[in-house]
Order: structure tokens, then C-alpha cells, then sequence
């Protein structure tokens, strides 16, 4: 009896009731539902390391304890230690960045990206490059860059302000690429250009503080740059279609934020206003629409899809790509996907590459490293006979239920 009127004793007793009642509360919990009991689950696969790290994320992730706690200890840590947890690094000024796409700019390259040929960037684009060409099909490639890679000074001092930086894995991938004669647009140049220029002047900025997609500023930059490069090379011809642009600002919490998963930190932080400009016709001022027989194919992911599908609508980078050419283009999009999956999904989709010149493949640069699915060798599909095409393509992307977050 002495020993429990010890603090010491009395703080190592609650200390290990915790340990046994935390487990014990949640084996309940799973009892009484259908799915059963997890922690059982380490016996029903092989005792492999994907296999325990995907066992101990499962039981982090269900765990009854850390769900009531993590919103309370994140906010905490977002408030008191400036710290964004997994998914958010936070900068100056009300900046955020994305920490899986900051990973990769700091990683040597070596360690980029798995070994094997699964992962690897450049054998799936140039197979991709020869595959389209064997159809007479070229291929542009647009890597859009990190938002960290174009604003490395609004995340740490020590960044030379207004100055860009190319990751080294970035900077070998496009490399090699190059020298197998794969045409690159290159967004790097064009943004680190237009932040220099801007100097200390107040122009707006290229991607939005709290999301990791570009502005509509971004939006209209690469969307100039596309068009002048397709037109210098000749692979597009001005077209005949005269389109207009018309203000329609929203309010946009950025998805940084919203991938913290903490609803007290989404009520603290103002959403961003963004000036979206949207793309209508100059004759009869309708929105901009694809054109499932346009010459130009666009792949791409969430920066592709970004104010186009989601508000305002058609106002995104392939209604500014379409303006800047004078004709509609078809689009097919795949949230985080743009590495194998946009490129898996058209594999379904024989029509879309029916009479088309060019196809146009954006992907952000950190899918280089973290691409979803890797980097895998998709075949292309089988061509459409004349009589077999089908319109069956409306709006401007793939639908809202195949588009993956990120």
C-alpha cells in the first residue's frame, strides 16, 4: 500500500493502464463491427516489409486513440511549432507547399525513384514518344514545375529571391530525354523568366500561396508558351475560332490545407480570391468547349484540370491553350495520375487519338519520382476504323468520378 501512495509508482500504473486499455478498447470496438478485428490481419499475409509497413499504416490510421487526438495535436503543432505535419511545409507570407514534392527536390538522384524499369521516367516516355510516332502522332511534353521549384524563397531565406531551382533529378530526366529527341516545352524557363522580370514589381504570382497548383497567371503563361512552341515548330496551324475572355474570380481554399485533414485549421486561414479569367466564344459567348475532333490531344492531371472541370469551369489551361490557338482540343485528365494512369485510361479510349497531329502530355515534375503506378510501358490502343468513331466525349475532361486527388 506504501508504493501506491508513491507518485511514482501512481504515474507508472496510469502510464501502463494506457498501454493495455488503448489496444484492449479498440479489439472491442473492431468486434462489434463487420470488417474484423486488424491487428489479426498480420497473420493473413506474408510477413513481407511492404506488407508490415501497409499493416502498420492500417492500424495507425484506425486506431480509435489517434483519431480523437491527431486533429488536436496537429492543430497544435500548426499553431505553436509552425509545422504542417505529412503533407504541408509552411513558408512565408502565408505560402504552403507540398512536403512529398519538397522531398523529392532534396533527394540525390540515385534515390529518386525506385530501381527497375517500373519507375523509370525516361524508357516509358520515349516508348511512349515511339509509339505515337509510328502513327504519324507527335508528342510534346509539358512538365509543369514544383511550385517550390519556381518559389524556393518563399519557403526558406536562403533562397536567392526571384530565382528559381531545378531539382538534379529533374535536370537528368529531362536531359537524357532531350538527347532521345523528345520535344520538351520547357515551363522552367518561361516561369524563372517571368519572375525575373517581375523583379520587385507586384505582378501576380504564377501558383496560388496555399494550394500546389498554378494561378491563373500560371494558367495563361504556359498556356502562351505551348501555343507559340507548337506554332514555331509547325505542328499546329492558327485556327479560325476567335475566343474571348471574361473575370469570374472564386474563392478557393488551397488543397495543401485541405490535405492536413484538420477542419481547425481550414476555419482559421481565409480562402484565396483568384482572378479566374474565363474562355468564352467571341460569336456567340458560350463557354469553351472541347472538340472531340480536334487535332490536339492534351494528357495531363489535376493542373490540367484545375478551373476547368471545377470552378469556374472553362477556365483552365485548356480552354487559355485553345484561345491561344484559335481552335478547341480535346482533353483527357486524371488527378495525380499523369505519369501512367492518364496513359493507362487512354488505352480504353481508342477514339480520342483518332486524326490527331499532336498530343500533348503534362505531368508535374514531382510525378518523376512519385508518380502514382510508377512509370510503366502502356501500349497505345488499337486505331479506330472511320466508321467505328463515336462522339463520345463532352466537356473538357475525363468524368469527375475517374479523377484521382492527390
Amino acid at each position: 500500500m506504501s508504493r501506491l501512495r508513491d507518485p511514482q509508482w501512481c504515474l507508472i500504473l496510469i502510464f501502463l493502464g494506457i498501454l493495455v486499455a488503448v489496444p484492449l478498447i479498440q479489439i472491442v470496438i473492431e468486434a462489434r463491427q463487420d470488417d474484423g478485428i486488424h491487428a489479426f490481419e498480420l497473420f493473413n499475409q506474408p510477413p513481407t516489409a511492404a506488407h508490415l509497413r501497409a499493416y502498420e499504416r492500417n492500424l495507425e490510421a484506425g486506431n480509435w486513440a489517434a483519431r480523437a487526438t491527431r486533429p488536436w495535436i496537429q492543430f497544435a503543432q500548426f499553431a505553436w511549432l509552425n509545422d504542417g505535419g505529412e503533407k504541408a511545409a509552411i513558408g512565408s507570407a502565408g505560402w504552403y507547399f507540398y512536403k512529398p514534392g519538397l522531398s523529392y527536390m532534396l533527394a540525390r538522384p540515385e534515390n529518386a525513384i525506385t530501381a527497375g524499369v517500373t519507375n523509370d521516367p525516361v524508357a516509358a516516355i520515349v516508348d511512349f514518344h515511339d509509339q505515337l510516332a509510328a502513327r504519324g502522332i507527335r508528342l510534346a511534353l509539358l512538365p509543369v514545375p514544383n511550385k517550390e521549384s519556381i518559389y524556393p524563397d518563399q519557403l526558406t531565406s536562403r533562397a536567392e529571391p526571384g530565382r528559381g531551382v531545378l531539382a538534379p533529378r529533374t535536370r537528368e530526366v529531362l536531359e537524357k530525354l532531350r538527347a532521345a529527341n523528345v520535344e520538351i516545352i520547357d515551363l522552367f524557363q518561361a516561369f524563372g523568366d517571368a519572375r525575373e522580370q517581375a523583379g520587385a514589381n507586384s505582378q501576380a504570382s504564377l501558383y496560388l500561396a496555399q494550394d500546389t497548383h498554378w494561378s491563373p497567371a500560371g494558367v495563361a503563361l504556359a498556356a502562351k508558351t505551348v501555343a507559340r512552341r507548337l506554332l514555331e515548330l509547325g505542328w499546329a496551324q492558327p485556327g479560325q475560332v476567335e475566343y474571348t475572355e471574361k473575370p469570374a474570380p472564386v474563392q478557393r481554399l488551397g488543397d495543401i490545407l485541405r490535405m492536413m485533414q484538420v477542419p481547425r485549421i481550414e476555419r482559421r486561414i481565409r480562402p484565396e480570391t483568384v482572378p479566374c479569367l474565363q474562355v468564352v466564344r467571341r460569336d456567340d459567348g458560350d463557354l469553351y468547349k472541347d472538340a472531340p475532333d480536334a487535332e490536339i490531344l492534351v494528357l495531363g492531371d489535376s493542373f490540367v484540370r484545375v478551373y476547368q472541370t471545377d470552378e469556374p469551369k472553362a477556365a483552365g489551361f485548356i480552354a487559355h491553350l485553345a484561345k491561344e490557338l484559335k481552335q478547341p482540343v480535346l482533353a483527357l485528365v486524371n488527378d495525380g495520375g499523369g505519369s501512367t494512369l492518364v496513359r493507362q485510361e487512354l488505352r480504353g479510349r481508342p477514339a480520342f487519338l483518332k486524326d490527331k497531329k499532336v498530343v500533348l502530355w503534362e505531368f508535374v515534375e514531382r510525378d518523376i519520382g512519385l508518380g502514382l503506378e510508377g512509370w510503366k510501358r502502356v501500349p497505345l490502343p488499337p486505331p479506330t476504323p472511320p466508321s467505328s468513331l463515336r462522339l463520345i466525349h463532352e466537356g473538357t475532361s475525363a468524368p469527375d468520378h475517374e479523377l484521382r486527388g492527390r
